[in-house]
């Protein structure tokens, strides 16, 4: 008797584990399950950074009223110029941040690889370190499309690529606005870039050019097999970002001069100086 109550448990336990094992089995994510929670966590994360980004703003908004309150003209400069993505963007000042730059520094940027906007002539140029991916340099971009409507025959415009390690996109965008210039069409790609908002997805490149108006197939050929020729013409621009200290995007220069303006008006005030006869390098 004893013998059988010993199989009948020994059975009993053997069901008992084979159902939690069945169960374990039917507890464990698919592939496909642990693809999506992959990418839900990589969601999470840059939706944190995007949160940190506008956290970041506030901070340097308010810090940049407050500093440029304290120079003279007062508040003339327009948005804070520490408004921007990258460690580097927030203004120097209180302990922790970078030092206060000479604002009288006067940069020479060479153009390099870089294209321009308007009259090569100009006695203004601006050039931009930018990020496609950026919000900040997505906000402040239409500001320099005034800027060049306002100064047609004055001012003229270079951008250049500063793609942030924490921005994965950044980089194909400057890569496809490389390859939309193979075909003339730079500009309309920046433009398209910019206004994308953030939604730079390789795939939406292919749509993109053909809404610019691209030869779609030479598009993507020349934006996938000239990669190496695209990376060392953004290498260039980081080198030169790195020679006159951007730390962060956007950064504007003016002539040379870094600038803490960040809407029309601003642009106006420092411009009209150079044309009545102030800083003239470039």
């Amino acid at each position: 008797m004893n013998r059988k109550v010993a199989v009948v448990a020994a059975v009993m336990f053997g069901i008992f584990l084979g159902g939690s094992v069945m169960a374990e089995d039917a507890r464990k994510p698919s592939l496909d399950e642990q693809f999506a929670q992959i990418i839900n966590s990589q969601k999470s994360i840059e939706q944190r950074l995007s949160t940190m980004e506008a956290r970041q703003a506030m901070i340097m908004n308010a810090f940049g009223a407050f500093s440029n309150a304290l120079r003279p003209g007062g508040m003339g400069g327009g948005m804070a110029a520490g408004s921007g993505c990258g460690p580097g963007a927030m203004p120097g000042g209180p302990q922790g941040f970078p030092p206060q730059e000479d604002p009288s520094k006067v940069y020479k940027i060479g153009m390099g690889q870089s294209s321009m906007e308007g009259k090569k002539d100009a006695k203004v140029t601006i050039v931009e370190f930018s990020d496609f991916q950026c919000p900040f340099s997505q906000r402040f971009h239409p500001v320099i499309n005034d800027v060049l409507k306002a100064y047609p025959n004055d001012v003229n415009y270079v951008l250049k690529n500063f793609p942030l390690g924490f921005h994965p996109n950044a980089k194909p965008a400057a890569k496809a606005s490389l390859a939309a210039r193979e075909q003339g069409k730079y500009w309309e790609m920046v433009e398209t870039l910019f206004d994308a908002k953030g939604n730079l997805a390789e795939e939406n490149f292919k749509e993109y050019a053909k809404k610019i108006g691209l030869n779609v197939d030479k598009f993507m050929k020349d934006f996938k097999e000239r990669d190496a020729e695209w990376e060392k013409v953004i290498a260039e621009d980081m080198s030169m970002a790195g020679s006159v200290s951007v730390g962060g995007t956007p950064t504007f220069f003016i002539n040379g001069k870094k600038t803490m303006a960040r809407d029309l008006q601003g642009y106006k005030t420092e411009i009209d100086a150079i044309l009545k006869g102030g800083n003239k390098v470039k």
